[in-house]
């Protein structure tokens, strides 16, 4: 039997599978895709916890189902960060991230017309965990080649240490496992 982390999230109770990451560390995983009903809940609960926003700001590609819920409860844009450039991008704007759950760098990018749609905006940025805050940073560094003030960093899970941050907004603490 494969060993499962419980957790309860927004009114609900999801059965995690745990994966190893290393040799002494493993992590619950928490994929929030295809499960519409922890989706919709999550949202509207991360909605009721984050301050005053105009747009969100999301990386690609686990936290899109949450950006695209938290926009459509809101009536708010989201704008998707790119894993990398696209040829439809005119002027792409390029930042590298080390996520703790990809072994190499990885890029985030969003196109010019994205990134002034920012300016003067309130960004809410929105992940579905956070842990080491890699790509918060990335997210951070892209809003910050605009006139946009990030008001907000939220997520669903805050995994290990990153639940003992007073700069995020989650819903549970998600542990990493020895």
């Amino acid at each position: 039997m494969n060993e499962t982390y419980t957790l309860q999230v927004a009114g609900l109770t999801r059965e995690l599978p745990i994966c190893k990451i290393s040799d002494d560390l493993s992590i619950a995983a928490f994929i929030m895709f295809g499960d519409v009903e922890l989706t919709i809940a999550c949202a509207k609960a991360l909605i009721e916890k984050s301050p005053e926003f105009d747009v969100i700001v999301t990386a690609e590609a686990k936290a899109i189902p949450l950006a695209y819920e938290m926009s459509r409860q809101s009536g708010k844009r989201y704008i998707p960060a790119r894993k990398g450039k696209k040829l439809y991008m005119q002027n792409p704007v390029v930042i590298e991230v080390q996520s703790i759950t990809t072994k190499a760098v990885q890029t985030l990018c969003i196109d010019q017309p994205e990134l002034d749609y920012l300016n003067g905006k309130r960004v809410l940025i929105v992940d579905d965990v956070i842990s080491t805050g890699g790509s918060l940073q990335a997210m951070d560094a892209i809003v910050a080649k605009s006139t946009g003030t990030v008001v907000g960093r939220a997520a669903v899970l805050a995994e290990g240490d990153a639940a003992n941050r007073g700069d995020i907004i989650f819903l549970a603490p998600l542990p990493l496992i020895d």
